[in-house]
């Protein structure tokens, strides 16, 4: 199981670094559909990360955001276009967050953010490549090595400062080793936001609906497979549990 792992962990790094190579050399567009869904967006967010910085270096932001409408546009003339259901999947995504990266610039710009220390940068989920072809995301204080896990060609939710605000403190909290426990009323996305920043991390992440029949021994068993297999597990409605079995999650 072990070996299995292994392969696809080397099988992703790989094609991250092809497509990362490619990117460069091809235009944009074509690009796209030359890759897996997932290696697509972890690899067009590490160019952001990069063109971002450089326009901000060089106060360039007000010409890059051209750039990225003209993208944006790009992107939208080939939905029209007949295209394979695994493509059209991929390009909704990648709308979807590269709108988000537009208004991110746009904020900069009106901001007037000069220094890639600036918090309203540093505070956005980023991605790098580090030594030994190690891709890091970054966000505030929280470094995250990305965990190559294969979760399919999927799409994302919309991206909004709330989202982003949910993302800081779950990932800081993932890099102090704590859980985090969103908290809001029914059908506001908090579980479709923990799902959101698995997948943008490439962390599997399993959704389990409690209920007041839950015992400790069935949370044991969760635990155990949780450690053996570095996934993260979405409780929803945790407050169900009868305090008794919160009481040994606890400790």
């Amino acid at each position: 199981m072990l070996e299995i792992e292994a392969q696809m962990i080397a099988s992703l790094k790989q094609l991250a670094l092809k497509s990362s190579a490619c990117y460069e050399t091809t235009a944009r567009t074509e690009w796209s559909k030359m890759w897996p869904g997932q290696i697509v967006l972890a690899s067009s967010q590490i160019f952001w990360t990069t063109e971002v910085e450089a326009a901000i270096r060089d106060g360039e932001l007000d010409l890059y955001i051209q750039k990225q409408q003209q993208q944006i546009e790009d992107i939208v003339l080939m939905v029209r276009l007949p295209l394979k259901e695994q493509e059209r999947i991929t390009l909704k995504a990648l709308v979807v967050i590269d709108v988000h990266a537009r208004d991110v610039v746009q904020r900069l710009i009106d901001l007037q953010i000069s220094n890639i220390a600036d918090f309203e940068w540093s505070s956005q989920l980023r991605y790098y490549w580090e030594e030994k072809d190690t891709l890091m995301v970054k966000m505030v204080t929280a470094q995250i090595p990305y965990a190559y896990e294969y979760l399919g060609n999927s799409p994302r939710l919309v991206i909004t400062q709330l989202t982003d605000r949910c993302y800081r403190t779950l990932l800081g909290a993932k890099y102090l080793h704590y859980g985090g426990a969103p908290e809001g009323p029914a059908g506001t996305g908090k579980t479709e936001s923990v799902k959101d920043l698995a997948k943008a991390i490439a962390v599997q992440c399993v959704v389990f609906n409690c209920s007041d029949g839950l015992d400790y021994l069935a949370m044991a068993k969760f635990f155990k497979g949780l450690a053996a297999s570095g996934a993260w597990c979405c409780f929803d409605e945790f407050n169900r549990i009868d305090l008794e079995v919160l009481s040994v999650i606890a400790q």
